[in-house]
């Protein structure tokens, strides 16, 4: 299994230790730092390349939150606070996680599944290699071609310069960014709901003034977005 490399940043020592210590036991990450402030965490970015960043929100000086948004290229983010009120904002900045302090085990677990997944995606991505009229489309995995209909697909999640398929059946994922798909006219069915999803409408089961329900999961709606939706 590939290592991806890591950094944690926290200003609360009791906390940053805990922290590490989880981070660690994890097998497919590789902790390249630790930082007690959001701006010696940026100093070491602008020389440094990770993958993941395990942030603080509240923090002196410049919080989880601005250091998250002077970033570019972005890393992975998993928000982690003691303050569970950051958590709109926090998905608002399109970050992978939001996990509240103390941290529990299970809930980095399941965090860390999820983030297993992810690299498992982007390592078997795809390109799109042709469009069939509207129904459907083929992309690429490895060496195979699969097929895709676009009734199959639940919705679109941003990672980054990937982009998910969520279909009814499984999952895949394609390196093109989100915009860039939904800049194709092939995607014109898709309504964007958040700086990381866009969804069919059709799939929707629930709707409410922060999110959606497809299928059975649910999706915050950005602030910025809402105008995309007819919400009553």
């Amino acid at each position: 299994m590939s290592k991806h490399t890591c950094i944690i940043v926290d200003d609360d020592t009791v906390d940053l230790l805990m922290n590490v210590s989880m981070v660690r036991k994890v097998s497919f990450l590789d902790l390249a730092g630790t930082f007690s402030s959001g701006l010696d965490a940026a100093h070491f970015l602008q020389t440094n390349k990770i993958e993941v960043l395990f942030l603080d929100i509240d923090m002196p000086e410049q919080s989880g939150l601005e250091l998250w948004s002077l970033l570019d290229p972005k890393p992975i983010c998993i928000f982690i606070t003691a303050h569970a009120e950051y958590a709109l904002d926090s998905y608002e900045s399109a970050a992978f996680d939001f996990l509240v302090k103390p941290l529990k085990a299970d809930r980095f677990d399941k965090s860390m599944s999820r983030l297993q997944d992810h690299f498992t995606l982007r390592e078997k991505s795809g390109l799109f290699d042709q469009f069939l009229g509207t129904d459907s489309f083929f992309i690429k995995e490895g060496h195979e071609q699969q097929r895709i209909s676009f009734k199959d697909v639940l919705y679109l999640e941003a990672l980054g310069d990937y982009t998910k398929i969520v279909t009814t059946q499984k999952n895949h994922c394609v390196l093109s960014t989100l915009g860039s798909m939904l800049s194709m006219p092939e995607f014109g069915n898709f309504t964007r709901i958040h700086r990381s999803y866009a969804i069919q409408r059709f799939f929707v089961e629930k709707m409410t003034a922060t999110e959606i329900v497809v299928r059975g999961i649910s999706l915050p709606i950005g602030r910025k977005y809402k105008h995309n939706l007819s919400l009553q």
